[in-house]
Parts: C-alpha cells; sequence; structure tokens
C-alpha cells in the first residue's frame, strides 16, 4: 500500500471546492443579504455563521475525497467518477446563483433534486474505487438533503 502523498494533487483537489465555493459565496454575497433581510424563513433555519463554517468543511472533505480517487491508478471507472464529481460540484456552485442570486426558490430547489441524485451517484462510483472516498461524502449528502428540506420551506413560505 502506497502511504505517500501527492502534496500538489491534494492541494489541487482541496483548492477546487474550496475556491469555487469562496467565489460563489463572493459572488451571490449580496443576494444572500436580501435574502436574509427580506425573505421568511422557517423556524428551523440554522443561523447564518452556521453555513460558511459547515461548507468549508463539506468542501475540504469533498477535496480529500477526490484526491484520493484522482491519486487511485488510472481506470475507465475512476475517469467516470471524477466526471460526475465535477459535474456535481459545478451544480453545487451554480445552486447559490438560483437561490440567493435569482431568488428562484422553486428552480433552485429542483436543481438541488437534481445534485442529490448526483451526490449520491458520486458516493456510489468513489464507494467502488475506494470505500473512505465515498464515506468522506456522506456528510455532504446529508447537509445538502437539509439544504432541501430548507429550500423547500423558504419556497413555501415566500411564494
Amino acid at each position: 500500500m502506497n502511504a505517500s502523498i501527492n502534496g500538489k494533487k491534494l492541494l489541487k483537489n482541496l483548492a477546487i471546492p474550496l475556491v469555487g465555493g469562496t467565489v460563489a459565496g463572493l459572488l451571490t454575497k449580496n443576494g444572500v443579504q436580501i435574502f436574509n433581510e427580506t425573505a421568511k424563513k422557517p423556524a428551523f433555519m440554522p443561523p447564518g455563521w452556521l453555513f460558511p463554517v459547515a461548507w468549508t468543511v463539506l468542501y475540504a472533505l469533498m477535496g480529500v475525497a477526490a484526491y484520493q480517487i484522482d491519486d487511485a491508478p488510472g481506470t475507465p471507472e475512476q475517469k467516470r467518477a471524477l466526471l460526475i464529481y465535477y459535474v456535481q460540484l459545478a451544480m453545487n456552485l451554480l445552486w447559490s446563483f438560483l437561490f440567493f442570486g435569482g431568488r428562484f426558490y422553486l428552480a433552485a430547489l429542483v436543481w438541488l433534486i437534481a445534485l442529490l441524485a448526483l451526490i449520491v451517484a458520486t458516493i456510489v462510483k468513489f464507494w467502488k474505487i475506494k470505500p473512505k472516498s465515498g464515506a468522506l461524502l456522506l456528510p455532504y449528502a446529508a447537509w445538502v438533503t437539509f439544504a432541501g428540506v430548507l429550500n423547500a420551506a423558504v419556497w413555501m413560505l415566500n411564494r
């Protein structure tokens, strides 16, 4: 078993979701502020400070999981797993623009359901290659499920 870490590959895989999430957050900052000031929110909405903390942890876990797959011997299955991962990551980052940028709450909810399906597909693909990598994405799937419940509640309260 190779226990060495490819530092450049690890940094790349950590940077992609963390930088992407930061950029999406910065680009939707005004929309988040408007949402916080004007939208009706469910009683179970967590405090605002929790979201960037949770997403930082989740993006770091995603990066480590992707690194483990990226660092595995190259196979067609590995390439498919990483492709699904990158597609779901792009969908993840674009959700903020639907929800906060455009306040398209129903469209964002439908988008989130599709995203969750891709997250599950990514978990399954990663798990087949390296079970620990799939397991690292389970908190992400749980958080996005909760985000879906929040999104649905916001949509129903603000129709």
